[in-house]
């Protein structure tokens, strides 16, 4: 088979630099669409309800909320494991499911449990929040901080005795004074027509206007038993940017996105709210925590470390070979292989992240190896044909030169690739992290030496028969073999 390949590759030369050209092109366009990342994707699919319970002690929380949150949540399908956390005023469940499982449907099946919205917190709540919401690849935008507004009642307990009133009764007026309440609909013979019921208290003045009790001409309103006013909903917790209080809003990009593109399109959302923040007087302070800062400079110091090796392999490759030609061929191999790996881990829905191109990275020294192999001996006999008083046709010789180290170069990568099989073979954490790094390095080696079956004898046959004829071996070359006879 292998020498099927060979032959194919060598005949059809041609066709061969051009399919190694196209895979050239198209690998360059994938590693520039790829999705990027911080590190693999190693949490398992989560879905994290946070209920809030103003009042409420951990204990209260605990039996009156988190309970029967997790009873519901008990029930989803390939639920692993659930966790709870009651504190004051605040519950936090948290179910894991099983690997593999779609978290778009494991959100589904706990919707149910998800709690409704509070009121949302002025500029950030109502302005900034949908907007970022509203940007392909975001999850989830958390503000934490500030103050939620809040019409609150607060009761003069002297008051009440006065009036002989408790606080069902102020609750009950408060509820009826800011309820909405549905009115239905009217049938006539040519149309529906729905009702629309307004009236709402929305102002501190409008909800103590609130009447309690009516007995007669006396009338007991609510700004008669309580101040009525704009506060502030009791805090969990407060935000501080660079040592001044503010607001801080989280952003959560969903499973599976690319955290460089939504990066851009939250910062380029930002940008055109810019006006709306400055009017506002709002200082924005960006970046506070930006995974993409890692990811770029991950990615420019990759790319900085594949240049140079690619470099000091082309430079070991012209000291030893003497020949561009030979050193170009062979240095061929590297973007060739590397990106070749890039388009398979595309076509598995693997990131480029840290790990990943760490592992292409540790390949750059091995992906020569087989091209070096195959270009030396075909190089070699090239050179001894030309000596030949009845030199063979270039065809014949490259056929049989490459044929000639075919076993060595198999062998030789299959093994290298066998070093990283225990690596794909370790569980848990370490393995969702270290396995992305095994498979773009075997991935990348398994490349290679496609390309030195295929296009190496390609290329050798297209350049170096003309140069092996007026080639002698480098002079260090043959001190160095000199020096291993002896």
């Amino acid at each position: 088979m292998l020498q099927a390949i060979v032959s194919v590759s060598v005949r059809y030369r041609g066709v061969i630099v051009a399919l190694a050209c196209l895979l050239l092109g198209y690998g360059l366009y994938v590693a520039a669409h790829a999705k990027l990342d911080v590190f693999p994707e190693f949490v398992p699919p989560q879905v994290v309800i946070q209920s809030e319970a103003p009042g409420l002690s951990p204990e209260q929380v605990e039996a009156l909320v988190t309970r029967p949150i997790e009873s519901v949540a008990a029930g989803g399908v390939n639920l692993e494991t659930v966790r709870s956390q009651s504190a004051q005023g605040l519950a936090i469940v948290t179910a894991i499911f099983r690997d593999g499982t779609d978290i778009l449907v494991a959100r589904q099946m706990l919707a149910p449990v998800r709690p409704t919205p509070m009121e949302l917190r002025t500029f950030a709540d109502w302005v900034v929040r949908p907007r970022l919401l509203a940007v392909p690849g975001v999850a989830s935008v958390n503000v934490y901080g500030g103050q939620v507004r809040q019409l609150q009642v607060q009761v003069r307990p002297d008051r009440l005795m006065a009036y002989d009133l408790s606080l069902d009764d102020v609750l009950a007026a408060a509820r009826a004074a800011t309820g909405v309440r549905g009115a239905g609909f009217v049938e006539t013979p040519a149309q529906r027509i729905v009702l629309q019921t307004e009236g709402q208290a929305l102002t501190p003045e409008q909800l103590g206007a609130t009447i309690v009790r009516q007995r007669g001409a006396s009338v007991v309103r609510l700004r008669d038993v309580a101040h009525v006013q704009v506060g502030a909903q009791p805090k969990f917790g407060d935000a501080l940017l660079q040592g001044k209080p503010g607001v801080f809003l989280a952003l959560l990009s969903q499973y599976g996105a690319n955290t460089l593109e939504v990066t851009q399109a939250l910062e380029r959302a930002l940008d055109e709210m810019e006006p709306g923040f400055k009017s506002q007087g709002i200082v924005v302070v960006r970046g506070l925590f930006r995974p993409a800062s890692f990811i770029e400079s991950a990615i420019r110091n990759i790319n900085r470390s594949l240049l140079l090796g690619g470099l000091f392999v082309a430079a070991v490759l012209f000291l030893f070979l003497w020949n561009f030609r030979t050193a170009f061929i062979c240095v061929v191999v590297i973007p060739l292989s590397l990106l070749a790996a890039i388009i398979l881990l595309d076509r598995v829905g693997a990131t480029l992240n840290t790990i990943t191109l760490g592992g292409l990275a540790i390949a750059i020294g091995v992906v020569v190896d087989d091209a070096i192999i195959n270009v030396e001996n075909i190089f070699r006999r090239l050179r001894e044909n030309a000596a030949a008083g009845a030199p063979r046709s270039i065809f014949q010789v490259v056929l049989d030169a490459s044929l000639e180290v075919r076993s060595a170069v198999v062998y030789a990568t299959f093994l290298v690739i066998l070093v990283f099989v225990p690596v794909l073979t370790m569980s848990g954490l370490q393995g969702k992290l270290f396995a992305p790094l095994a498979w773009s390095y075997i991935l990348a080696v398994l490349a290679s030496l496609g390309v030195a079956l295929t296009v190496t004898p390609a290329l050798c046959t297209l350049f170096l028969p003309q140069r092996a004829e007026r080639t002698h071996e480098p002079h260090a070359i043959t001190a160095l073999k000199a020096g291993y006879r002896w």
